[in-house]
């Protein structure tokens, strides 16, 4: 079952009273226990598309542990088209770990390939499409136009209006979406989970090739932990500490990290009194089985 619109939070911490801000989060995470978060709204279009092209299946890219792959192959099997992953690390198996394993219970067909051999299909990919015709193709992360449509439909749910929005930023798809929503009102503060200033050049071409050319945003670069896919103590305590004041299971590679971004800003007095903040949270609590299998600090929930 789909639960939309998504439900809106209002979260308490004294913090903000004593900062004089307001805080609520856009539970996205709520919207399908299986298709979770901005994965279901990236997805949401791609497959009507693929499903009104007359396509059999669909076939994309990502890790092991990716959220992308596992929704992907969700979403398929709820509308009875096939699919196939490409996965990154020709060493893995489909039983690798949590993620691997439920994709492959969802009927999707893997692929391991070396990551080499993953860069090379993801740059170009007229030979993937030539030996599965019948699949609509995927990029990895699920960032396409479509996919921004989807994300668009977050700002168009709210009934409040809002001086600060703050969201997770892997592909960039869901940020590119929500500023676009946002016609140019409030600010949109994006997270990025990926080390390095060469995110400001993905977004701004991100924005370009979507006729996206509101400014009203700035991309936040240093709370990554180190990287993609990495993660301190730091971040699991502080995940923990959220889940057990809050009741708000965040996850290590995206939310946490916006999270915690969000309430440093608060505490250094980034956002002027009376600021109402709304942080969106995107879902990717998948991954956090996978990680508990592997991680010596383990993720409560």
């Amino acid at each position: 079952m789909v639960n939309l619109p998504s439900p809106v939070q209002r979260l308490n911490d004294e913090l903000f009273v004593k900062n004089d801000v307001q805080v609520w989060v856009k539970r996205d995470d709520l919207i399908h226990e299986e298709i979770m978060g901005n994965k279901w709204r990236k997805l949401k279009y791609n497959v009507e598309y693929a499903i009104t092209q007359g396509y059999k299946g669909l076939l994309t890219f990502g890790g092991a542990f990716s959220n992308h792959i596992a929704a992907t192959a969700a979403a398929a099997q709820a509308n009875n088209l096939k699919s196939i992953g490409i996965i990154r690390g020709e060493e893995l198996t489909a039983s690798s770990n949590a993620t691997l394993r439920y994709v492959s219970q969802q009927e999707m067909c893997l692929k391991f390939v070396s990551r080499n051999a993953f860069r090379e299909m993801k740059a170009d990919i007229s030979e993937l499409q030539e030996i599965y015709p019948d699949y609509y193709i995927l990029p990895e992360g699920g960032t396409n136009s479509l996919a921004i449509r989807g994300c668009s439909e977050i700002i168009e749910e709210l009934s409040e209006v809002y001086d600060y929005y703050v969201t997770p930023i892997g592909t960039g798809g869901t940020f590119t979406g929500i500023l676009k929503g946002l016609r140019g009102k409030g600010t949109l503060l994006g997270v990025s989970s990926l080390k390095g200033d060469w995110i400001d050049d993905e977004i701004e071409e991100l924005l370009k090739m979507n006729g996206v050319d509101f400014k009203n945003y700035e991309v936040l670069k240093d709370f990554h932990f180190g990287g993609y896919g990495k993660v301190t103590d730091q971040l699991i305590d502080f995940i923990n500490r959220i889940k057990q004041k809050n009741e708000l299971q965040l996850d290590p590679i995206y939310t946490g990290k916006m999270y915690f971004a969000t309430l440093k800003l608060i505490s250094e007095g980034f956002f002027p009194p009376k600021s109402k903040i709304l942080v969106i949270h995107t879902g990717g609590l998948q991954g956090i089985a996978g990680f508990n299998e592997v991680a010596k600090t383990k993720i409560l929930v």
